[in-house]
């Protein structure tokens, strides 16, 4: 992301406004030092400042739409929207301070803003609070030191939150991840008669928010500790409300010509409010959910694969029953500069989950998709173009004689940073 010094901004406004103005600007004399005055008072009407001289401030975000075209076997339409939760146009407010040599304190406000969220859109278009909102994304305040690492304190991302995702870097993280992003709140159609089984984004029975991969994938209040990096290595740990605690484990560097990264995360929930996916309701099953992910690329050639696993594991003390989810991701393709406007990856990807409880339940769930992303390096910008195949079937289903219909969409978008 361009972060843009404030000082700079306002040299810059003072050279545009001030002194590229034909005659006036050769002017020693006259009005001149009255206009310099009054262009000056100008800019600091119009310009964000700080509240004082002692901690930084740095103003960034990204703005990202896109449209999507879906067919679920018996109605299509194409909507217009945000990129989800967490992924939606945001800006953020970070900066820090030197209390000693070694030693900082800072802040992050990170505030989302949302005008028609991808996760609630379903095929009735929109659920309740999909519209215009403005979400605390993160409010916390931290103290880091160089030798000690980072202590943290507030709304924010806990350990395990985005760990399989984040290894990820081959530039097409943002269309093609192993969360129900786009297809979340779509319900699953049976074939003959279209009624709603169940959605698509409650396969996997994710708590404390995600669907499908990223259990646990909503910021929350917690405590996070983050050690400094050690010869690529860095782990991080989190508590927060109501009983959740997790812990993480990351690497990157480049061996032999090879890019690698690779991220590991376990959390508990043992308590608090989140949907029980088994016996509905908010009696929050105890959950242990463990997520890893890894990411290869070969520098010279820019082949790439990333691949991800989640096993996510519920028991519920009020109904005696036990389930357990299990999710694979693998994306391949390849990342090169083509043409003078950035690099441009080309991307496969597929993702399977089974489900199974003690009571006899199972189902099985297909993904598969393909998609190209253009990276515009002088705007810092992303286009995308993606398709997606997904399918679904549980044992109920086949007892019935029947099954659920496939679901198709195509999505196009962009994706700003500033």
């Amino acid at each position: 992301m361009n972060k843009y010094s404030l000082s700079a901004l306002a040299a810059a406004g003072l050279l545009a406004g001030g002194l590229a103005t034909s005659a006036n600007a050769a002017d020693l004399g006259g009005n001149c030092c009255a206009d310099l005055e009054e262009r000056i008072a100008e800019l600091e009407a119009t310009t964000a400042r700080k509240g004082n001289r002692k901690v930084s401030l740095t103003v960034s975000g990204w703005v990202g739409q896109q449209v999507m075209f879906w067919d679920d076997g018996f109605e299509s339409n194409t909507y217009v929207g945000d990129l989800g939760a967490t992924l939606g146009s945001n800006v953020k407010f970070t900066g820090q301070a030197t209390i000693v040599p070694g030693w900082t304190a800072g802040y992050v406000l990170h505030i989302e803003f949302i005008n028609n969220d991808s996760l609630l859109l379903t095929q009735d278009y929109q659920q309740p609070g999909g519209w215009s909102r403005t979400i605390p994304l993160q409010s916390y305040w931290f103290i880091k030191s160089d030798h000690w690492g980072k202590l943290s304190v507030g709304r924010q991302s806990q350990a395990s939150d985005n760990t399989a995702i984040l290894v990820d870097g081959s530039g097409s993280l943002v269309p093609a991840n192993w969360v129900a992003f786009d297809v979340n709140s779509f319900f699953i159609r049976e074939s003959t008669t279209g009624l709603p089984i169940r959605t698509w984004g409650s396969i996997g029975g994710c708590t404390g928010g995600g669907a499908w991969g990223d259990c646990n994938g909503l910021t929350q209040n917690v405590v996070r500790y983050d050690t400094p990096t050690f010869a690529g290595f860095s782990a991080s740990a989190s508590w927060g409300e109501d009983d959740m605690w997790d812990v993480a484990l990351r690497y990157a560097g480049e061996h032999h010509g090879f890019k690698v990264a690779v991220a590991a995360a376990y959390n508990e929930i043992t308590g608090g409010g989140f949907p029980n996916t088994i016996a509905g309701g908010f009696d929050a099953p105890e959950t242990q959910y463990f997520q890893i992910g890894a990411y290869l690329q070969h520098v010279a050639t820019g082949l790439f694969i990333y691949g991800a696993y989640g096993d996510n594991e519920l028991d519920d003390a009020l109904t005696g029953d036990n389930f357990e989810a299990e999710q694979w991701y693998v994306k391949a393709g390849v990342r090169g500069k083509w043409n003078h406007l950035g690099a441009t990856v080309l991307y496969g990807e597929y993702s399977n989950i089974d489900e199974s409880t003690n009571v006899g339940f199972s189902s099985d769930f297909d993904l598969w998709g393909l998609g190209i992303v253009q990276e515009i390096d002088a705007a810092a910008m992303s286009l995308w173009i993606s398709y997606r195949h997904l399918s679904y079937d549980d044992n109920v289903l086949g007892a019935l004689g029947t099954s659920a219909e496939d679901f198709d969409y195509v999505k196009a978008g962009a994706l700003i940073n500033f």
